[in-house]
Formats: structure tokens, C-alpha cells, sequence
């Protein structure tokens, strides 16, 4: 249930999408209510600009971004967890040949850590977030392309069963049940990290953070962004974030409302 109430709860809210309806909704009202549909819609566009061209996306990633630092350990560990999210798998079954959007760092960063510790084990979390069913799930994209890496599969443990965050952890866990002292890698973007890292100790799977897919500069810039698209892309995958973060601590899904290191 939860599944589905929260799919349903960001396509209604996502900001690009909330405020174009806002300003249809109002040039649908003038005719009638000529005022108040003249301000909806004024609030639909500037909210649009303001979103689209301001530095506002970039300062909510950053403080998304900044949570938890960089890897930066030469110890020894026992293995990495790697979540989905950066697959297309619609695409990939329509044309043959993995797809990824733009977070495929985080594949990137399961080649790598492979290389770096060939006694570690590498497990991929990721089964399908979609509404409707689809028939290829986010570890058959990935396991296609370990091939074309030069990564053998078979050194991948793959759950594919999760729908979303939450479940990655519980399914991570049952899947290579950790013990006391094990040293684990979690590896997803940045700016997800703080969500995904209150997931891992709810779920009682303790794990070190390994973020990718960085989006802002280290230290922040305030500059405009160059064209609309980019800055609402921004807006609306921070703002993503920061639901998530209060619905899933507001659930019991995560243990803090902002999980630090």
C-alpha cells in the first residue's frame, strides 16, 4: 500500500508538473473567475522561472549532497551494496542494448569497487520501481551490461525483488545476512545517500557510505541556470529527496528526518 500511495502522492506534487498545472488551472478559470485565475496562473509561471532559472535546485541538492562526505578508506571491507535507480528498463527491452539515465555512476562505481576488492562481495539491489508491471527488471539491464564491462555477473549477488529504498535494505539484508563487524559499502547517489543510509540502520544492516552522482560543485555556486529544463530538473529531483525524507522518517522507514554519518 505504501508502494503505491507514495508513486501516486510525487506524480501529483513533483514541482515541474504541479506548478504547469497550476497555470493551466488558472487560464482555464479566467472566463469565469478572471482574477483568481489570473493569480493562479501568474503563481504556475513564476514558481516555473524561479525554479527553472534560479539557483534554488542547486542550493537543495547541495545540502543533499554535502551529508556525507566522499569514500575515503583503505581498510579492508566485506562487501558493497549497490541500489538501483539508474536503469532504464523499458528502453533497454525495446532496443536491445542497456540503458541508464543519468545516475549510471553508480554501475560505474560497482565496476570499480569489483576491481579494488576482488575478495568482496558485490551485491545489486534493485528490482522495479514502476506502477505498472514491466517485464524486465532494473538487474537484468545491469547484469547486460557487467558484460559489456568486463565484469563477470556471476560475482554479482542480484535482488531483484525491491520496489524502492526501504525495501532494498530489508531484501540486502536477508540476502547476505551480515554479521557483527562486517564492513559493508553502500553505493547510490549523493544526494539519495541520507535516505538510503536511515533505511540501512532501520533495517538493522549496518553500512558505510559510498556516494556517487554528485551534481554540485563541492563548494556551492549560486549561478543561474542556462536554460529552464535543467534548473526544473534540478528542483524536482532535490525536492524528491527531501519528500522522501519526511515521509519515509514520518513511516518509521528511517531512523532520523535528515540521517547524518
Amino acid at each position: 500500500m505504501f508502494f503505491y500511495a507514495s508513486k501516486i502522492m510525487w506524480m501529483v506534487s513533483v514541482p515541474s508538473t504541479f506548478l504547469t498545472l497550476l497555470a493551466l488551472v488558472g487560464l482555464a478559470m479566467m472566463p469565469r473567475f478572471r482574477r483568481f485565475g489570473m493569480a493562479l496562473m501568474a503563481l504556475g509561471v513564476i514558481g516555473l522561472a524561479v525554479a527553472g532559472l534560479s539557483p534554488l535546485g542547486r542550493v537543495l541538492m547541495h545540502e543533499l549532497e554535502q551529508r556525507f562526505p566522499p569514500f575515503d578508506d583503505a581498510g579492508p571491507i566485506t562487501g558493497v551494496v549497490v541500489l538501483g535507480g539508474a536503469e532504464l528498463p523499458e528502453l533497454t527491452a525495446s532496443r536491445g542494448q542497456p540503458s541508464f539515465n543519468n545516475a549510471s555512476e553508480r554501475l560505474l562505481a560497482l565496476v570499480e569497487l569489483a576491481h579494488r576488492y576482488p575478495d568482496a562481495k558485490i551485491v545489486f539491489a534493485g528490482g522495479s520501481g514502476a506502477l505498472m508491471g514491466q517485464t524486465m527488471q532494473e538487474a537484468d539491464v545491469v547484469r547486460m551490461a557487467l558484460h559489456q564491462l568486463g565484469v563477470d555477473p556471476a560475482r554479482v549477488i542480484f535482488e531483484a525483488r525491491s520496489r524502492n529504498t526501504a525495501e532494498n535494505a530489508r531484501n540486502a539484508r536477508d540476502l547476505v545476512k551480515p554479521r557483527p563487524k562486517e564492513r559493508w559499502l553502500l553505493v547510490t547517489s549523493a544526494a539519495h545517500m541520507p535516505r538510503a543510509i536511515g533505511c540501512f540502520r532501520v533495517a538493522g544492516f549496518p553500512v558505510t557510505a559510498y556516494p556517487v552522482d554528485f551534481r554540485t560543485t563541492a563548494t556551492l555556486t549560486y549561478g543561474l541556470f542556462g536554460n529552464v529544463a535543467e534548473g526544473l530538473d534540478f528542483v524536482d529531483g532535490a525536492v524528491r529527496e527531501w519528500i522522501g525524507l519526511v515521509v519515509y522518517y514520518w513511516t518509521g522507514r528511517t531512523d532520523a528526518w535528515f540521517p547524518a554519518p
